[in-house]
């Protein structure tokens, strides 16, 4: 649910758009086409990047946070698992590049982390923000379609998530 979706009417009366005010997409949508650097500095384009095989796409509030952190250890220690899957990883949070950067170093991550501060990652997929945090919520394309979305996403149980979605693919 949107946290903003009560305050929707009233913001458009007054003509303003809150932030991450779209709902999540929903099973069959495209992979969107947005792109956004990376911890390295690099342009990712996801719907090129998710054309073929399995990307999880997980949002999360804030780099290097208690919560944040469970949930990357989580896809960090299943990595080898779920890219024996073909599953191509990316997290996504409003944070710098430079944070970005830092996290990953930090807790090893071997899986490319997004930099989305203006949210327009967020947007593309309809993940609630405010104040430079995401909502923790995680998607799984295969062959750039979603066959897979959890709107509350775990943090200490976010691989044992994904590769259960998987097998029931």
């Amino acid at each position: 649910m949107n946290p903003f979706k009560f305050l929707a009417p009233a913001a458009a009366v007054i003509g303003i758009t809150l932030p991450g005010s779209a709902e999540p997409i929903v099973e069959g949508t495209p992979l969107p086409a947005v792109s956004c650097l990376d911890q390295a500095g690099k342009e990712v384009k996801l719907a090129e990047t998710g054309a073929k095989g399995y990307v999880l796409v997980y949002f999360y509030p804030k780099a290097d946070t208690p919560g944040c952190t469970k949930q990357a250890c989580s896809l960090r220690d299943s990595y080898e698992s779920i890219t024996d899957k073909g599953v191509k990883v990316f997290g996504v949070s409003m944070d710098s590049v430079d944070a970005q950067k830092a996290f990953a170093e930090k807790y090893k991550l071997p899986f490319t982390l997004l930099a989305d501060k203006e949210g327009k990652v967020a947007d593309a997929f309809g993940v609630p923000h405010m104040a430079g945090f995401a909502k923790r919520q995680a998607f799984l394309f295969l062959d750039g379609k979603l066959v897979w979305r959890d709107l509350s996403a775990s943090t200490d149980q976010q691989a044992a998530d994904v590769m259960k979605a998987i097998e029931k693919k």
